[in-house]
């Protein structure tokens, strides 16, 4: 089991790295690489024929303001691609959002929440989860581990206000 995370600059390490933690617990091999689209798309391009050829089951792509970086991995490989448009210091990622959401047709980018790397792990996890059953299974605990919590969080508001 394999996911590639790819940033386009090592400032947005630390937006990324919780993603990295995530699919680590899951037991997935994570391959973390900082590849401009625009600074270094020769080693871009070199890493995703990388990945279309090693096991790669889904690529994460981190990229703020113009973030192209997602559609330009999309554009060379069929692997699902899960995009994270990140904050950044005008806009406060709705450029980036809306980059990476409107992408041209044949060409799919999944799109996750503004600085949304945790559930970019979460559904590359359940992308995994379609051919790996034991990711599945663990993607059912932590649902039901999250409704547990939920209910506990209630019952103590309630407790609290009675």
């Amino acid at each position: 089991m394999r996911v590639a995370i790819i940033m386009g600059s090592t400032s947005d390490l630390n937006k990324v790295e919780p993603a990295v933690g995530i699919l680590k617990e899951y037991g997935v091999q994570v391959d973390v690489r900082c590849l401009s689209a625009h600074r270094v798309h020769t080693e871009l391009s070199e890493f995703i024929e990388e990945c279309n050829h090693n096991g790669c089951e889904a690529i994460i792509a981190a990229a703020g303001m113009a973030a192209a970086l997602p559609g330009v991995v999309a554009s060379q490989t069929v692997i699902p691609v899960i995009g994270v448009p990140l904050s950044g210091a005008v806009l406060d990622g709705m450029d980036a959002l809306m980059s990476i959401v409107q992408m041209p047709s044949g060409i799919p980018v999944a799109t996750v929440a503004i600085n949304g790397a945790k559930n970019a792990a979460y559904l590359a996890l359940q992308i995994l989860g379609t051919s790996h059953p034991e990711i599945k299974e663990k993607l059912w605990e932590h649902r039901q581990k999250m409704h547990e919590d939920a209910k506990k969080s209630n019952e103590e508001m309630i407790a609290k206000f009675k």
